[in-house]
């Protein structure tokens, strides 16, 4: 009797986790991978050639070239080719990357532009990329070191929206980084490994090499899982605050001239936090600008502490206290 020859554990971790976010997919549906060519990517495709057709769904890959570096055309081909190798349907996809927030934050808009448009073309009902836990980590602290509140130490979502009618999936959120590179290893795959990622002049480099080493030895072993359980903690906490708002909102909410109108009395009535969740949504979704923490506290005040007080200016619009109503309005116009 012949036995077929085990399974490498990290290959299996990879498939599980790719079996368990294609769950639900409509079969005959098309899946992309976003595919750099790195290790977290490499394994994710190979997994998603696996378990895609097992699903019924057509499994294809996008590699962008953004061009930033030498040598990066050959990148992206070496990139799609081991793609095609492994059954998967490849494109390469060149782009010119602007400056606006800094090369880092400009790649990744570019980048996820053109998953965009390839999910858009292909009419993909997901797209998945390889974000691990040790990148959920850093992610948590670059938040915290920001104090840019519990939204950012969310983290990212193991699925959320790409575009209309497209999800954005990301399985390997439970998984360390280095089960990819044993999973690429096992494969007999060669990722592609990014001198960028070695750069200390990015902050993210210097949470994964230098930060999150030193809690590790100083604080004991297991801090990426814990910050990615916080991370997944907060963010069922905002779940619930996101449902709890838009049962609130629906009452208190009137349309204003050249704006919007909240009642006093109901945002008094409210927790602290939800009342300022729900002003920040307000400017969000009104006038599509973020407040920060001391502007939303500012408006608060116009609520909780009313001694007659002014309008507050802020970005994209003004705060006012009219009589029971807080508005919201459209700065005007100087006459020209």
């Amino acid at each position: 009797m012949t036995h077929r020859p085990s399974l490498d554990p990290a290959v299996a971790d990879v498939r599980r986790a790719v079996r368990d976010a294609l769950a639900g997919l409509p079969e005959g549906a098309t899946v992309l991978v976003g595919l750099s060519g790195g290790a977290d990517s490499l394994a994710l495709a190979a997994a998603t050639a696996f378990e895609g057709p097992k699903a019924g769904l057509r499994a294809g890959s996008v590699t962008v070239d953004h061009g930033l570096q030498e040598g990066s055309t050959e990148v992206a081909e070496g990139a799609a080719s081991q793609a095609a190798a492994l059954g998967l349907d490849a494109i390469v996809v060149t782009v010119d990357v602007g400056g606006a927030g800094g090369p880092e934050a400009a790649a990744r808009d570019a980048r996820y532009g053109v998953l965009k448009d390839a999910a858009t073309d292909a009419g993909a009902a997901a797209v998945l990329v390889g974000h691990t836990l040790d990148d959920q980590a850093e992610t948590v602290l670059l938040g915290l070191a920001r104090g840019a509140g519990a939204g950012s130490l969310q983290g990212m979502a193991a699925s959320s929206e790409l575009a209309p009618g497209v999800a954005l999936l990301r399985p390997l959120l439970g998984l360390r980084r280095e089960t990819t590179r044993a999973a690429c290893a096992a494969l007999q795959l060669e990722p592609w490994d990014d001198p960028h990622n070695s750069e200390h002049r990015y902050a993210r480099v210097r949470v994964r090499e230098r930060v999150l080493p030193v809690l590790e030895a100083e604080l004991g072993p297991g801090i990426a899982e814990a910050l990615a359980r916080t991370a997944a903690q907060l963010r069922e906490d905002a779940e619930a605050f996101d449902e709890m708002i838009d049962e609130t909102i629906e009452d208190i909410v009137e349309h204003a001239e050249a704006g919007i109108s909240v009642s006093v009395a109901a945002l008094a009535a409210n927790p602290a936090a939800l009342r300022n969740r729900i002003i920040r949504l307000v400017v969000a979704s009104e006038f599509h600008q973020s407040l920060s923490r001391a502007q939303t506290l500012e408006v608060a005040r116009l609520v909780t502490d009313w001694s007659g007080q002014g309008p507050i200016d802020l970005p994209g619009c003004r705060a006012r206290r009219v009589g029971g109503r807080l508005e919201f309005t459209a700065p005007v116009a100087p006459p020209g």
